[in-house]
C-alpha cells in the first residue's frame, strides 16, 4: 500500500509545470494520504529530482522546507527562482504561484 502511495506521489510530482508550486498537504488531499508529512517523507527520498521535481512543493503558507534533501532551503528557492516562482519575501507568492490539480488521482 505505501508503495503505492509513493508512485502516485512521485507521478503527481511530474505534472507540476515550471513555475508553479503545490503545498504537502494538496497531494496528501489530493492523493487522499491524510499525512502531509508522509507526503514530506516521500519527497526527502526522492530517487530522482530532476525527473519528480520535489523542488516544487512548499508548505501550506508558502514557505519553503528547512529540510529540502537536495542542498536545503537555499537551494530549493534558487530553484524556484530560475524557474519563475514569485515570492514575497522569503515565501513564496502562492496567489501568483500556486498550481491546482485537476481531474482523479490515479
Amino acid at each position: 500500500m505505501q508503495k503505492d502511495k509513493k508512485k502516485a506521489v512521485l507521478e503527481l510530482l511530474s505534472k507540476i509545470p515550471k513555475g508553479k508550486v503545490v503545498t504537502y498537504k494538496q497531494i496528501s488531499d489530493f492523493l487522499d494520504i491524510n499525512s502531509p508529512q508522509f507526503v514530506g517523507k516521500i519527497l526527502g527520498n526522492n530517487p530522482d529530482p530532476s525527473k519528480y521535481p520535489c523542488h516544487r512543493v512548499v508548505y501550506r503558507d508558502g514557505k519553503l522546507s528547512p529540510k529540502y534533501s537536495f542542498g536545503g532551503e537555499k537551494a530549493q528557492k534558487k530553484k524556484l527562482e530560475e524557474e519563475g516562482v514569485r515570492f514575497s519575501g522569503d515565501r513564496v507568492d502562492l496567489k501568483r504561484s500556486l498550481y491546482l490539480f485537476v481531474g482523479t488521482p490515479r
